[in-house]
């Protein structure tokens, strides 16, 4: 577990779903980056820092597992996730493929609903980024994807995309650290916001949602490479024997 986390995870009152709560709080830590892509996860280290027993803990692990966000190796332990680079490219051709079918809903649904979320969330951005608050920043990008889904009336839909949604924007706290790159993201953001069309064709703007996914996904990609380059002799040898394992 990170070094220094002990006291930083508050203790959990009593209430009817204590499961409920330790699985936000740990979900919160995964995406956030508190815990490490790969990190160990201690069940009776999570359980005294919650304040509650060893049980709620593991069954919210398992609730996150369904999730995508921890992953279990008998006879080892549960760990954070990790991703590879092709698993990246996967993953970004699913969210395609959901976001193009939300968007399509979402301007037939309610086209001036979605223009104005969309830029009332752009300007919080705007703002974010004028204050150098690059977590606040990437917080409002997983809005700005997340209000198609909303807008687009169709439970199912919005349900398949909250399988890859915690998993997406984990990686996106941590690939997504260029103060740079944010900017360029965030003129598309503002293009976006901007060509929702009223009536008629919408090539143009699912043309530009495409290319703004596959932007971010070939950026991951360099970040990832990037990223396994640095890992540490200890940090090798971990994922060495879970892969033998």
């Amino acid at each position: 577990m990170s070094d220094g986390l002990e006291g930083q995870m508050r203790v959990l009152e009593r209430g009817p779903s204590l499961t409920d709560q330790a699985a936000q709080e740990i979900r919160a830590r995964i995406v956030r980056g508190v815990f490490q892509l790969g990190e160990p996860l201690s069940e009776i280290t999570l359980a005294n820092e919650l304040g509650v027993s060893k049980t709620p803990v593991r069954e919210a692990l398992m609730e996150l597992k369904r999730q995508g966000l921890v992953e279990v190796h008998p006879q080892r332990g549960t760990f954070v996730f990790e991703m590879d680079a092709t698993q990246v490219r996967k993953l970004s051709e699913l969210r395609a493929i959901l976001e193009t079918a939300a968007l399509k809903l979402a301007v037939a649904n309610d086209a001036p609903g979605l223009r104005t979320r969309w830029q009332r969330i752009v300007e919080e951005m705007r703002a974010a980024l004028a204050e150098a608050d690059a977590e606040r920043y990437r917080t409002l990008d997983g809005e700005f994807h997340r209000v198609m889904f909303e807008l687009a009336d169709n439970p199912y839909l919005l349900e398949a995309f909250d399988l890859i949604a915690f998993r997406v924007q984990a990686l996106r706290n941590r690939l997504s650290l260029d103060p740079t790159l944010n900017s360029t993201s965030f003129d598309e953001h503002v293009r976006l916001a901007a060509m929702v069309p009223d009536s008629g064709s919408i090539d143009e703007i699912v043309d530009l949602l495409g290319r703004h996914i596959e932007w971010t996904r070939e950026h991951y990609l360099v970040e990832l490479a990037s990223a396994a380059e640095t890992v540490s002799p200890a940090r090798q040898k971990q994922r060495r024997r879970a892969d033998e394992a």
